[in-house]
């Protein structure tokens, strides 16, 4: 027969496991204290026992047989027992019918036994000791251990009324549970269903809480956002290359047409190939960029960070770019006091401020001022680059850091658009943090936590 649905679930299987676990340890509870009541009872029993006899075989012979009648005739539960025999085992007084073997003197012992009193003739199981007198009569004292049988039905009662109500109980919620789990799971594989058929705006449902299961939809969800973002931006990263690649190649074919038809002379054909060549690298650079982008994007320079000194880098940066900005007509201020230090990759952080300066440096018009500048005050470490020139729209401070984004401003200034995206990766690689703020003139500036 094939079993429900439910029972395959891990969760009713677990809840299986565990109340099996309760109904063991209970039944080991229980036969626990069932074991220490028999113990003490029977202990207590073979202490009374030992003090009769003792006390018997002290009296007289006629106050042992009056002290014997005694302790049958105040017995409304018929559960006492005694018997004073012979030297040849003959019964004298009590009301055990006869002598039983294997009685070890003044060890009480489990016993089967046959009572005799008014009511007849009536087997009992029972706590016996014996106790030989010195005139060879053998006086036995014993007591009934029914209770111990009435308290092993008390016992397995208990478990009946307890124990298999709390097993269904535990059951009942384990399908519970199973059901709730198995329907939660079923809406979550609709969703994961939706999502490989390629609807990347669906997420994992949550309820609010803080379960297991809402903190890994949260989790996921968290990541489908993330790819989504990564899907949307390399389309859009395909229609940018395709757009500034399409650009360069077609005027190298236009070229190439061109001199084909209309050079005469060696020299306009070299001048062709040339002018074709120029406008293959920059396709080329294009590429070139992008790939270092998407290396510093998959953190493959993760492995290589150490503590890197900022200050020699600043200055190294500065010494790079002051003949650049010197031919241009524009003063570049280095300031590089402080030997701060942070963990990362030297020669990507070296990258970084380069290209924010040569952005400065190229848009900053002549006679204009550039002031590269590390900052160390109060705990907080930062790479400022600071020009004077036309700045950047608020608007647009957003979108300066993606591919290929140059605004109307940049549009006739020479470069592919790549340089502030290659910065962003860098920077949100280490974990720093980029900010592009107006001035006069345009403000960035790399903060390292």
């Amino acid at each position: 027969m094939r079993l429900p649905e439910f029972a395959h679930a891990t969760a009713f299987r677990w809840t299986l496991a565990v109340a099996g676990a309760f109904v063991m340890c209970t039944l080991l509870l229980f036969g626990f204290v069932y074991w220490q009541t028999a113990s003490y009872m029977t202990s207590t029993v073979d202490g009374l026992l030992t003090d009769e006899l003792r006390l018997l075989a002290a009296d007289t012979p006629e106050q042992r047989l009056d002290e014997i009648d005694e302790r049958l005739r105040h017995d409304p539960r018929r559960i006492r027992i005694a018997g004073l025999f012979g030297a040849d085992a003959h019964r004298i007084a009590g009301n055990l019918e006869s002598l039983p073997s294997g009685l070890v003197p003044d060890l009480p012992t489990n016993a089967a036994v046959v009572r005799i009193d008014i009511h007849g003739r009536e087997m009992q199981n029972v706590r016996l000791a014996e106790h030989p007198l010195s005139n060879g009569e053998v006086l036995v004292i014993g007591r009934g251990i029914d209770e111990l049988s009435e308290i092993a039905g008390i016992v397995r009662r208990a478990l009946a009324l307890g124990l298999l109500p709390a097993f269904g109980l535990a059951v009942g919620i384990g399908l519970v549970l199973s059901s709730r789990a198995d329907a939660r799971l079923s809406e979550i594989n609709r969703r994961i269903q939706r999502i490989v058929a390629g609807d990347l705006r669906e997420r994992l449902p949550t309820r609010g809480g803080n379960d297991p299961f809402d903190q890994l939809a949260a989790s996921v969800n968290r990541m489908l956002g993330d790819i989504e973002a990564l899907i949307h931006e390399i389309a859009g990263v395909g229609d940018d290359i395709a757009h500034d690649l399409r650009t360069p190649l077609t005027s190298v074919r236009i070229r190439l047409e061109r001199g084909r038809a209309n050079a005469s002379t060696l020299d306009e054909l070299r001048a062709v190939v040339d002018q074709s060549i120029a406008g293959l690298d920059q396709s080329l650079a294009i590429i070139t960029a992008l790939l270092r982008i998407s290396e510093i994007e998959h953190s493959h320079r993760l492995y290589g960070f150490s503590q890197v000194p900022l200050a020699p880098l600043v200055r190294e940066v500065g010494d790079l770019y002051d003949p650049i900005a010197e031919d241009k007509g524009v003063t570049l201020q280095v300031e590089a006091l402080d030997e701060a230090t942070v963990r990362g990759d030297r020669d990507l952080l070296f990258e970084a401020v380069a290209n924010l300066v040569d952005n400065a440096v190229k848009f900053t018009p002549e006679g204009g001022r550039v002031q590269l500048a590390l900052l160390h005050d109060s705990g907080k470490t930062g790479i400022r680059v600071r020009d004077t020139g036309p700045g950047i729209p608020e608007i647009e401070r957003e979108a300066v850091t993606k591919r290929f984004y140059r605004s109307d401003k940049s549009r006739r200034t020479e470069g592919l658009g790549l340089g502030l995206s290659l910065v962003a990766a860098i920077v949100k690689l280490h974990g720093f943090r980029l900010t592009i703020t107006a001035g006069p003139g345009c403000t960035a500036e790399i903060a390292f936590p």
